[in-house]
């Protein structure tokens, strides 16, 4: 379950409900794919039925939580940061309740209470809550699991009543330790992607495939928007930076990803012919097989959005981060930066120096592919999903304090381990 608020959060839950479809197919045909943290693979029960849901769907009022989202791209994005960063991050925490049935979400609720499911995996902080409250409701002890997706884990999750929180890293399970949520309720799974992340790709086939120069790097440019609002300053910053591109013609080679935006494509291709550098630069639109495509690339000029920097993570390709960020993207970059994974630059002369950077020093981009590393996570999907049979299956402790009820739960946590 997800709320459709921009596209990461559905991505993720997709991608676990993916990797539960091909379990079953693997599972009915006798050759199971282990994991290195599931060397043995949970048996899926017969008829397994597996529903990927949009909690906002289920809300009283129902309302575009992608219009929702966009309000927080332009002037109001620095108190989107604030809220993100100090709400219920203290001593002071969300530890679940009923609340959100009462006031919003009943008719998900009376689904539960009907379905009866084996487990509800959430990758949005508002699914999780509504599940939380739907159980504690309807007196059923489903496990609820609860997957961020992105590299910090916001406040308002419900810390106490959460059977298990699958993590990205390290150092958001020590942010989850002093909220007081139980080591045996952590797992570091890394974020979920599709199963195209988890295969190997021929890269020499791939340009080929794609009409790709095989003698030269090349820098791939995610500019295609779900929601196009966010990502006006960076298209703003590649268009600033393409009369530059014929000073790398000799060592790089540029992709322009526009999806399914034509009309963006398009003024990439006229403003390409006007500068004279079409035979530097391809411009995509939607692009079946990105994985690949991200895969036979040497470098990708991306926003700082958690799926985006786990994809390129999974399909081993180095990074810099465009534009500034705020809310979880600073989180991400963050990370990111600290751990030698990605460069981030925040206006188009530092893009441009970046990559000279990189033209000049390739072992940078390597430098970048090696501390990558140590954050890739490709089984992710398959080990949440393998985590949470592992919980349904498991029997249940009526006195657990999980499936307690409460209307609205706070509780005093320890020092946090990071400071906003």
């Amino acid at each position: 379950m997800h709320a459709s608020v921009g596209s990461g959060h559905r991505s993720a839950a997709n991608a676990v409900a993916q990797a539960f479809e091909y379990m079953k197919a693997e599972q009915a045909e006798g050759r199971e794919q282990p994991t290195e943290a599931f060397p043995v693979v949970p048996k899926l029960p017969d008829g397994l039925e597996v529903e990927v849901l949009d909690v906002l769907d289920y809300g009283r009022v129902v309302f575009d939580g992608d219009k929702t989202a966009s309000m927080f791209t332009g002037p109001t994005r620095p108190i989107y940061d604030l809220t993100w960063r100090f709400t219920l991050t203290g001593r002071l925490l969300w530890g679940g309740g009923s609340i959100w049935s009462h006031l919003m979400y009943g008719k998900f609720t009376e689904l539960v209470r009907k379905r009866r499911p084996l487990a509800i995996i959430c990758t949005h902080i508002t699914a999780a809550n509504v599940a939380v409250a739907a159980r504690m409701l309807t007196g059923q002890r489903f496990p609820v699991v609860c997957v961020p997706t992105d590299y910090e884990t916001e406040g308002l999750w419900p810390h106490l009543s959460t059977d298990l929180f699958c993590v990205a890293t390290e150092s958001m399970a020590e942010t989850l330790r002093p909220r007081l949520v139980p080591e045996q309720r952590i797992r570091i799974t890394g974020i979920p992607t599709r199963e195209d992340f988890r295969a190997s790709y021929d890269r020499v086939q791939t340009r080929q495939r794609l009409d790709l120069p095989q003698d030269k790097r090349i820098v791939l440019a995610l500019a295609g928007a779900y929601l196009p609002r966010p990502y006006v300053h960076f298209r703003t910053a590649l268009d600033n930076l393409l009369p530059y591109l014929h000073t790398f013609s000799d060592t790089l080679h540029f992709v322009f990803v526009a999806g399914n935006d034509a009309e963006y494509a398009g003024h990439l291709r006229r403003a390409c012919s006007d500068l004279g550098i079409s035979d530097c630069v391809t411009v995509l639109e939607y692009v079946e097989g990105m994985a690949g495509l991200m895969a036979a690339s040497d470098l990708v000029i991306c926003k700082s959005g958690g799926l985006t920097v786990t994809e390129c993570l999974c399909a081993q390709v180095p990074m810099i981060l465009l534009g500034r960020a705020y809310g979880q993207e600073n989180a991400n970059v963050r990370l990111l930066t600290a751990n030698g994974a990605a460069m981030h630059v925040t206006t188009w002369r530092e893009l441009l120096e970046a990559l000279r950077h990189v033209s000049r020093s390739p072992e940078s981009a390597r430098s970048m592919l090696v501390n990558g590393s140590f954050l890739r996570h490709p089984d992710a999907a398959r080990d949440i999903a393998c985590a949470a049979m592992e919980l349904a299956n498991a029997e249940k402790d009526p006195a657990n304090p999980l499936y307690k009820k409460h209307f609205l739960q706070f509780y005093w946590g320890h020092k946090p381990a990071h400071v906003r």
